[in-house]
């Protein structure tokens, strides 16, 4: 059995918000000191707030996978992705699991799980991200995409799937990761 691990908790001395952008993004840097050596850092420590996100894995009754693929600003670039979001205030992360995959590609029911909870950055992000498996998803209407989503909806094989990881071709890290656990344990 491996042993639960101790939380060396740093102590902030002092919190300096630099930025805030919202619910979307707020930064700030703190001055900690280290609990084995009582050294202080105030230039290193910086937390970065952002909201809680998940990702759906949606697997139709027909056993293929639900994808998208949309533009990223940041990278200039477009890759497949999972239906993914954020989670809003008030709302629980399977709330905001189905209601994305609602939004974004029309598919709604299934069975839900909570399959993975990931920290996109531990060194400086406060959030998490939650990937909740769906499986037996279907078609419920159209999706309803906000102005700022240029989303193409797939519907793929799950060989296609595992090539397009095999490949680079999703390269959103908080969605291969749960992919490849999911082709690992579902061999």
């Amino acid at each position: 059995m491996i042993k639960k691990l101790e939380n060396r908790k740093w102590k902030v001395i002092n919190s300096t918000p630099l930025l805030n952008l919202g619910p979307w993004l707020n930064v700030r840097q703190e001055e900690v000191e280290l609990p084995k050596t009582l050294m202080v850092i105030g230039e290193y420590a910086f937390a970065m707030d952002f909201p809680n996100w998940i990702n759906v894995i949606a697997i139709t009754k027909e056993g293929n996978f639900v994808m998208i693929d949309q533009y990223r600003h940041a990278l200039g670039e477009t890759h497949y992705e999972l239906v993914a979001g954020v989670v809003d205030e008030g709302e629980t992360p399977l709330q905001a699991a189905q209601r994305e995959l609602h939004e974004e590609a029309g598919y709604a029911g299934g069975e839900w799980q909570l399959f993975m909870t990931l920290s996109p950055n531990p060194t400086n992000h406060t959030n998490f991200s939650y990937t909740f498996l769906a499986t037996g998803v279907e078609p419920m209407g159209q999706p309803h995409q906000e102005p700022t989503e240029d989303i193409h909806i797939h519907i793929l094989r799950p060989d296609e799937v595992k090539q397009l990881l095999s490949e680079g071709e999703i390269i959103q890290a908080l969605h291969a990761a749960p992919l490849w656990k999911y082709f690992a344990e579902n061999r």
